[in-house]
């Protein structure tokens, strides 16, 4: 099976949600928060890095419960730091 090429907003957005599971992971260890996820700390690396920008919905679930956080509140972060919306609001 052959992947079609991640565009340039789809890597963005990978590294962003990377970016917002790393700062509610806080001081607590990749293998520890992985391991309550029920993913390996290989994934998570990966995806906090970006090097997994299109994590599959359930891992992207356990690890935000792991976290503490709510699918709406982890998207509600990555669209405030993308800015979107923010134009209707201006």
């Amino acid at each position: 099976m052959v992947r079609t090429p991640l565009t340039p907003e789809e890597r963005e957005r990978g590294e962003r949600l990377g970016r917002l599971l790393r700062e509610a992971r806080g001081d607590r260890s990749m293998p520890e928060v992985a391991a309550r996820a029920g993913v390996s700390a290989e994934t998570l690396r990966k995806i906090e890095t970006g090097r997994a920008p299109t994590p599959a919905f359930f891992t992207v679930a356990a690890l935000a419960s792991a976290l503490g956080l709510s699918m709406d509140e982890l998207i509600g972060r990555c669209v405030r730091e993308a800015g979107i919306g923010t134009e209707a609001a201006a």
